[in-house]
């Protein structure tokens, strides 16, 4: 098969944004939104999934003026905040989206909490535990959310439908998830966060909670225990601080059990920006989800391969099963529920991969 003359930049995951169905959960002008601070490109996929959900997007800040025309050009219907502080004192904007740089994204999360709003931030929501405790306790004192973009479930059409199969009971019971991770570093087009350990918080807490929600839900489990996590920088030495490799293990409450690889290493020759896939494990079937493309047969590609007692399927997902946890998060804000991801999940999913990153950084300082 050959390769599709992709709609978007699909050789740059860092502004990777699928085109998804225009699926409206609300009224025009019932739900409002706005954006601020524009470090990482996956704001666009945040602010395109809420529009196509029938969000209505009012204001945009940030402090640099590239950003911000580009943005603007994108979203034409967008008004430029004069201050995030305009933002936080709008009364008809329910909901912040946000993708600062990681490190400060706590910090954002809880003025946009205390104004009254919900926060909707780019995955990772956190750096340190630390960050996380004062989120939970903010959460607590206002009663509002603080969402997450989760984007390699949330947003890949064959990772959300490997989920519907499995609650479907295709698959039985969940024994194990395994998710391989690769990226395309593009060191040059990177700012200087980037390479910041500090800033991003390490390969595990950043790209690593993606893979840990991911087992979360595929399993059906709140929590799990970490059997080892290793981080390194293998092919980078003129970045000293990137880890461009990481991988954990972990094994659920329930006896189910994960494995994760992530990494800087996508080769330029690919036609995507990373071979994204997931392995699951059933005791009646298993699934494996090719999320970004199909090698050497198409790109983009979203595929599910589902293996059970009645067959083999190669089921096709690219631009069919939608994106729907963008309006269920607006139906959740809207409506105080839980149904597009519930909050325990959220912070769980954060501080198991923070925790793997713990023990691998401790590991390297004792070597």
């Amino acid at each position: 098969m050959a390769i599709q003359e992709p709609k978007t930049n699909i050789k740059d995951g860092a502004n990777y944004s699928p085109e998804g169905k225009v699926a409206k959960v609300i009224a025009d002008n019932q739900f409002y939104f706005s954006v601020a601070f524009l470090d990482h490109g996956h704001i666009y996929a945040q602010t395109n999934g809420l529009v196509q959900a029938g969000a209505t997007l009012k204001y945009v800040f940030d402090s640099d003026a590239k950003r911000l025309a580009e943005f603007c050009a994108k979203f034409p219907q967008v008004k430029v905040a004069d201050s995030f502080e305009q933002i936080l004192e709008d009364k008809q904007t329910q909901l912040v989206a946000c993708a600062a740089i990681p490190n400060k994204r706590a910090e954002w999360g809880i003025k946009v909490m205390r104004s009254g709003k919900g926060f909707f931030t780019d995955k990772s929501p956190f750096t340190t535990l630390q960050q996380l405790a004062e989120v939970k306790s903010v959460v607590a004192e206002t009663g509002q959310k603080y969402a997450v973009y989760y984007a390699e479930r949330l947003h890949n059409e064959a990772a959300w439908h490997a989920g519907e199969l499995i609650k479907a009971g295709a698959i039985g019971r969940v024994l194990q998830v395994i998710t391989l991770a690769p990226h395309r570093l593009s060191k040059n087009t990177r700012p200087d966060w980037f390479f910041d350990k500090t800033a991003y918080g390490g390969i595990l807490t950043d790209i690593g909670s993606h893979q840990v929600e991911q087992f979360l839900t595929y399993a059906g489990v709140f929590d799990a225990a970490i059997n080892f996590a290793r981080v390194s920088n293998l092919n980078n030495p003129d970045k000293s601080g990137l880890e461009d490799f990481g991988e954990m293990s972990m094994t659920a409450e329930n006896g189910a059990s994960f494995y994760a690889r992530v990494d800087w290493f996508t080769p330029d020759g690919q036609a995507t920006w990373g071979d994204g896939r997931t392995f699951i494990l059933g005791t009646q079937g298993n699934i494996e989800c090719r999320k970004y493309n199909d090698v050497a047969r198409q790109a983009p590609a979203s595929k599910v391969f589902l293996t059970n007692s009645e067959g083999e399927q190669e089921i096709d997902c690219l631009g069919k099963s939608g994106f729907p946890f963008f309006g269920q998060l607006i139906l959740d804000v809207i409506n105080r529920t839980e149904t597009a991801m519930t909050q325990e999940h959220v912070f769980k999913a954060a501080e198991l991969s923070m925790l793997a990153q713990k023990i691998a950084d401790k590991a390297n300082v004792e070597n």
